[in-house]
């Protein structure tokens, strides 16, 4: 008990403050474990015990990235998971094993550290992406992709260790090894099609959610174990039984139930590398142990870059991506450890390698923060592009600002053959719409010059369909001052833009999640049953008052006394008005 008490206290502790620091969580864990372990304070001794119990933390980390990887999705990222992910393997475990032999490791031993240093850590990388937001961009896509393969390469790489020591190492039977992964590879594939589904679609029938979060635990655990037990990584099934489950229709059930245990575990995870670091060996040899880890970081970090500008990503991109992946990862403690039982490693060169990746784990946060601060801003900076030449004039409509409401408004008015003149400051966007066959002109609609331009003189209506609240307000202005005979339709991200569009005497305004709103409401009604009539009444009051409302709190719309007060006096006057409206229904 007091070693959980101590666990805790450290994360609790340590995070935060590596997080305000900017420099993420992960650091933070690694930090406690180093602060509590046999080589701190001392207060943990058992950390092999602890090490095995967090390793779940991987396994649901794989699990929920599989239940995010749909099967289609996974077949469409087959080229850069392949071609990538295996670009990157190759050149930098035969960058790594080169210097490793170099340095005076015996062939097989540099061989076997050339491929353990090239492995990345999932656990770490991704988690940063997520925190940054940056997951989803073609940098964490493909960062994502590079660690799917290596996940997929230890399996090869740990069964094929006994290769490098002779052939009397080799099992008497490797086909029948063989075999028996294919059958369990085999077998979580049936189960998964045949059987899983059904398990959870009896469970959730009960109505028990403790039940069902026991169940979603067992399949993750129980597929990571069958894998393990057949001689594969425990990842790779969990993965797998992710995939199968990618498209059932329990899949946001199950990353709800199975997140908060994976955060706590793999936070652990990292707590227990931290305690497993072998500071003596820093202490004895320091620049020698630096050295190896300035290394391993700028290979990596070169080769990623290099492959990525090769694959088409930008500067930017490709930093982040040689930045994320530059650490060593948690499966190059599992090929270490295993190569050292084989022999083909000496126990102590397999401690420095296991410190040399830990290290590198620390360093990984901190070059992240240092790039994602300094270095990005730098790397987005792009030579300025020249505003477009504006060919169309004398039309009717300017819109400013085409993405996606500026759009659809255009895309209405050409099918009534209205002609119109769209402008956005976003060159990107201009670019994409016109390879959809969209005629927009890169310009910033907020000077004098580009409106006069665009025909803002003869034009009759000025669309601001803006996301950015500031610029809208900017073209508003200019617009009002400049071209005072011009209606100005103006779209509000909400009820406070839309108050300072009233201050610029905007009176067009159309508040981009309001008629959404109404339209979904609209459709929830109906499929309750009630009538088509009631739903009409329904709305228009609710619109009506909505304006009223909005119209009325103009004038202190920076009290927030008066702002809550006028708005609680409307929900009463609309709960009054729909009583009144049901008691005239219902009659006498």
């Amino acid at each position: 008990m007091l070693t959980v008490v101590v666990l805790l206290a450290a994360a609790v502790l340590m995070v935060p403050i590596a997080r305000a620091l900017g420099l993420g969580s992960v650091l933070g864990y690694l930090a406690a474990g180093l602060a509590i372990g046999p080589a701190g304070l001392g207060l943990v001794g058992d950390v092999e015990a602890i090490a095995h119990a967090s390793e779940l933390g991987v396994t649901l980390l794989l699990f929920l990235i599989g239940l995010e990887l749909r099967p289609a999705r996974l077949w469409v990222m087959r080229r850069s998971v392949f071609g990538l992910g295996g670009a990157q393997v190759v050149a930098s475990a035969a960058a790594i094993g080169l210097a490793a032999w170099m340095v005076g490791l015996p062939p097989e031993a540099a061989v076997v550290s050339g491929f353990g240093l090239a492995l990345s850590s999932t656990a770490m990388v991704l988690p940063m992406l997520s925190e940054k937001g940056i997951v989803r961009a073609q940098a964490g896509r493909d960062s994502f992709s590079i660690l799917l393969f290596q996940d997929l390469a230890i399996i090869p790489a740990v069964a094929l260790l006994p290769l490098l020591v002779g052939g009397e190492a080799l099992p008497r039977d490797p086909w029948g090894a063989v075999g028996i992964g294919l059958a369990a590879v085999a077998a979580v594939l049936v189960g998964g099609r045949f059987l899983i589904r059904p398990i959870f679609r009896l469970v959730a029938a009960a109505r028990a959610p403790e039940i069902f979060t026991a169940t979603a635990l067992l399949v993750a655990v129980g597929t990571a174990a069958l894998l393990y037990t057949a001689g594969l990584s425990s990842s790779l099934g969990a993965f797998m039984a992710g995939v199968l489950l990618a498209d059932s229709e329990y899949r946001h059930q199950l990353q709800a139930d199975i997140e908060p245990f994976e955060g706590l575990l793999l936070g652990l995870f990292f707590v227990s590398i931290g305690m497993g670091a072998d500071l003596g060996a820093l202490i004895a040899d320091p620049w020698t142990v630096a050295a190896m880890v300035l290394g391993l970081v700028g290979i990596k970090m070169l080769v990623v870059h290099g492959l990525a500008r090769a694959m088409g990503h930008d500067a930017l991109s490709a930093s982040r991506m040689g930045v994320v992946l530059a650490q060593g990862g948690e499966f190059g403690f599992v090929l270490f450890g295993a190569a050292a039982s084989e022999g083909i490693l000496g126990r102590a060169d397999a401690s420095l390698l296991m410190l040399v990746i830990t290290l590198s784990m620390l360093t990984t946060p901190v070059l992240f923060a240092f790039e994602e601060r300094w270095l990005a801003p730098l790397l987005s900076r792009r030579p300025r592009r020249a505003y477009d030449q504006i060919e169309e004039t004398g039309n009717p409509v300017i819109i400013c600002g085409f993405g996606r409401v500026g759009q659809i408004v255009g895309r209405i008015l050409s099918l009534r053959g209205i002609p119109y003149t769209a402008l956005d400051i976003d060159s990107e966007q201009v670019d994409l719409v016109r390879r959809f066959g969209n005629t927009a002109y890169f310009g910033d609609p907020s000077r004098p010059d580009i409106l006069r331009a665009a025909g803002a003189e003869e034009a009759r209506l000025l669309v601001v369909a803006l996301s950015n609240v500031e610029a809208s307000l900017k073209v508003v202005e200019v617009a009002r001052r400049m071209f005072p005979h011009l209606v100005i339709l103006a779209r509000a991200r909400n009820r406070r833009h839309a108050h300072l569009l009233m201050d610029l005497g905007v009176r067009l305004i159309v508040r981009e999640t309001l008629h959404s709103s109404v339209v979904l409401t609209e459709k929830v009604l109906a499929e309750l049953g009630v009538p088509q009539s009631d739903i009409n009444r329904t709305m228009q009051a609710f619109l009506d008052l909505d304006q009223r409302t909005l119209e009325a709190q103009h004038a202190f719309y920076q009290d927030e006394k008066q702002m809550i007060q006028t708005s609680r006096q409307a929900i009463q006057e609309l709960m009054d008005l729909f009583e009144a409206d049901r008691r005239e229904r219902q009659g006498p």
